[in-house]
């Protein structure tokens, strides 16, 4: 399907569309591939977090092959998972509510190994050395990440917790306003009705 077709909404006309294209453009100048970062974009902008290769391709006007690429290198770096869909046998891809958590511990898995790769080249080199202490600064420096990063995780947690009780109170009590609006409307209704057949029957006294 071309992007100028007129029964498709475009990225000016469609709102979401239009950030999922800027939200891509910031995930493309991080270093993500284009088509990667279109993909994961529409993901994320999904209610469920979930859509299937067809979805994706029909929202982001893009071919099935695309999709497919794209897929490949967000799974690998374990920013999606795929999943079979329920009673089919398609897959639908899936963004996860803590992919940036799952994001940093991944990064803390890669400082542990330049930190392991460093210490291991303190001992090559010799401690003692200018190369020594310059390798041994850089251990140092990544220790004193990760254990900064597991803090903020730890506190991140915590705040997460609060935050999703927060975020369902506020559902809830938006769903039980919606649930009582039409019970309030029939109530308004049934009060008025008295009150206007009553200037009813004035005016039909005044009219005699």
């Amino acid at each position: 399907m071309r992007n100028d077709d007129p029964a498709r909404p475009t990225p000016d006309s469609d709102p979401l569309s239009a950030y999922i294209e800027r939200f891509a453009s910031v995930l493309i100048d991080s270093g993500i591939p284009r088509m990667p970062a279109r993909v994961f974009a529409a993901l994320i902008t999904e209610d469920d977090g979930r859509l299937t290769s067809q979805q994706l391709s029909d929202r982001l006007d893009i071919s099935p092959a695309a999709v497919s690429g794209a897929i490949s290198y967000l799974t690998q770096i374990q920013l999606v998972t795929r999943e079979r869909e329920p009673g089919t046998r398609r897959d639908r891809y899936r963004v996860l509510d803590e992919v940036w958590q799952d994001a940093i511990f991944q990064r803390d898995a890669m400082l542990a190994r330049w930190e392991n790769s460093l210490a291991e080249g303190v001992l090559v080199v010799g401690a003692d050395t200018a190369a020594g202490h310059r390798l041994q600064e850089s251990v140092v420096m990544f220790q004193f990440l990760r254990q900064e990063v597991s803090r903020i995780v730890d506190r991140w947690q915590e705040r997460r917790t609060a935050l999703r009780i927060e975020v369902a109170a506020r559902m809830e009590a938006a769903s039980r306003a919606e649930a009582a609006s039409p019970a309030e409307a029939d109530s308004r209704t049934e009060a008025a009705s008295p009150a206007e057949a009553a200037r009813g029957e004035g005016d039909t006294q005044s009219g005699d």
